[in-house]
C-alpha cells in the first residue's frame, strides 16, 4: 500500500467525525505562523493552535521571503495581524550552501538551477533575525507585530530571539 492510499483511508476515519465545516475563512487569532517543512514539527501542536486559529505557512527553512506572497495574501485578502516566524534547532538548511546544491542537481539531474536561490543558513539566530527584518522593512507587510523564535526539536520548546 502506498502512503497516498494510507492517507485515503485515514482521511475516511476523519471525515466520520469532522464538524469543523462551519469555519469562517479568515484565522479566528488573526495570525500568521511561517515555519519550516519540518516533519518533526507539529505547528498546531506546539503553539496551541485548532483548527480555523491561524495561517500556518511552510517550507523549507521558514523563511520569510519564500513565505510572502502568503503573507501578503493573508493580510490583504483575509485579516491577519500579528506574524510569528520559527525557525527550528538541528535544521537541514544548515547543512549546505547553495553551490553545494546546484552542483548536486547538475551531476544528478543535469540541469542548470543556477539562477535558484535555495535560502540555506550557516547561523540559525542569524537567520531569525534576517528574516524578522526582512518582514519588518518590507512595504509590502503591514506594520503589525512580528516575533522570532527558534524551536527546539529535542524539547519541543520554543526560545525568543
Amino acid at each position: 500500500m502506498t502512503v497516498a492510499a494510507e492517507f485515503e483511508a485515514a482521511n475516511k476515519q476523519y471525515v466520520a467525525q469532522f464538524d469543523k465545516g462551519d469555519l469562517p475563512l479568515p484565522p479566528g487569532r488573526k495570525v500568521t505562523v511561517v515555519t519550516c517543512m519540518d516533519a518533526r514539527i507539529d505547528p498546531a501542536k506546539a503553539l496551541g493552535l485548532a483548527e480555523g486559529d491561524a495561517h500556518v505557512i511552510r517550507n523549507a527553512g521558514g523563511r520569510a521571503s519564500e513565505a510572502l506572497r502568503s503573507v501578503l495574501i493573508s493580510q490583504q485578502l483575509l485579516g491577519t495581524r500579528e506574524i510569528v516566524l520559527i525557525h527550528h534547532t538541528d535544521c537541514g538548511m544548515l547543512t549546505f550552501t547553495d553551490e553545494v546544491l546546484r552542483n548536486k542537481v547538475k551531476e544528478e539531474l543535469k540541469e542548470n538551477v543556477d539562477h535558484v536561490s535555495f535560502l540555506p543558513f550557516p547561523d540559525l539566530k542569524q537567520s531569525v533575525v534576517e528574516d524578522v527584518a526582512l518582514l519588518e522593512k518590507s512595504g509590502l507587510v503591514l506594520d503589525v507585530p512580528i516575533t522570532g523564535y527558534i524551536y527546539d526539536v529535542k524539547t519541543g520548546a520554543i526560545t525568543k530571539v
